[in-house]
């Protein structure tokens, strides 16, 4: 619970000041049960995908968002082993996933 925050405001500042645009591909590794989701969903992004090892995790956020995340692409994978097409995404967020790998 200490990387818990309610809403990743300097996440979601930094997509926004890419300059990318609202159609921009984002993915959102190690999302599960996490807020910027939402944020990119209120903000008007359109193509968001979350990935995360947690079915669980990806289960709750989908509660949470109700029919709001049907246009979102859930993935539930290890990032270690999944394969993800070159270049398909624009923005590749994700709080300190890597960092705990060794």
């Amino acid at each position: 619970m200490s990387w818990f925050q309610p809403h990743t405001e300097m996440s979601i500042r930094l997509i926004r000041d890419t300059g990318l645009g609202r159609a921009a591909a984002i993915i959102d590794v190690g999302g599960g049960a996490s807020t910027p989701v939402d944020d990119l969903l209120d903000d008007g992004f359109k193509a968001i995908t979350v990935l995360d090892l947690s079915g669980a995790a990806l289960a709750a956020t989908k509660m949470r968002l109700g029919a709001k995340g049907n246009s979102v692409k859930w993935v539930e994978a290890d990032i270690t082993q999944s394969e993800l097409e070159p270049y398909c995404f624009d923005i590749w967020h994700d709080r300190a996933v890597f960092h705990f790998l060794t």
